[in-house]
């Protein structure tokens, strides 16, 4: 990025003391981007899991992009774009996706469908999830095991397994998503070293993704 060029970076899905959460690029005036090749190699340049690219401010039309690729989906991204332009929907390429503020929490509202294929792998507890190492390369896995059945609590980490440079995840939303959709219940999950995601299913087929977002640095970018 040039001197001109700002970049946002929010952390998404924030533990309850404001710790944590998934880092995130916004490029609010991504004219100096317009197309994926030169959107791709700037997502890339910066390293982030996600970086969204605000192609219409005021009908929230978005581009996420990882390191390595386009996604018509993906939650953090939203969550926090949702957050950072303070919109009633945001419309990634998978398709309009409603917000809503609810005190110290954004929520988005989407499909399992939209979300990418993971693979949601339980253990039998958090201790074993905790203790995991970052598996090779190869499988994206969303490993999962109760804190306390009862409650709907998760624990949870994300290994992405694309090979960007990226071994775990912090925070997930689409397979967060996935889980939900798969338990069929609402899920308070704490992911990697702490960041917290709240999920509910709706009675249309929707689930609700919802968390806490922070900015952390709204500065001129020379990379």
């Amino acid at each position: 990025m040039n001197e001109r060029d700002v970049l946002d970076v929010l952390h998404v899905f924030c533990g309850g003391d404001g710790r944590y959460g998934n880092a995130l690029g916004v490029v609010r005036d991504p004219r100096a981007y317009p197309d994926q090749a030169s959107r791709q190699a700037l997502a890339a340049e910066l390293g982030f899991s996600e970086t969204v690219f605000v192609d219409d401010p005021e009908r929230g039309v978005v581009d996420i992009y990882t390191p390595g690729l386009r996604l018509p989906f993906a939650g953090h991204p939203l969550v926090g774009a949702a957050w950072l332009l303070d919109l009633e929907a945001v419309n990634p390429p998978a398709g309009e996706v409603w917000v809503r503020q609810d005190g110290e929490f954004t929520w988005i509202t989407a499909r399992a469908e939209w979300a990418p294929p993971r693979t949601l792998r339980q253990y039998a507890s958090a201790a074993e999830v905790d203790a995991l190492e970052v598996p090779p390369p190869g499988e994206w896995v969303y490993a999962w095991g109760w804190e306390d059945e009862a409650a709907g609590r998760v624990r949870a980490r994300a290994f992405p397994g694309r090979g960007e440079g990226i071994d775990e995840d912090e925070a997930t939303g689409a397979a967060a998503l996935l889980l939900t959709d798969r338990l069929g219940r609402a899920l308070n999950i704490t992911q990697g070293r702490g960041s917290q995601i709240l999920t509910a299913p709706g009675p249309d087929g929707t689930i609700e993704i919802g968390g806490r977002v922070r900015l952390a640095a709204p500065v001129p970018a020379s990379r």
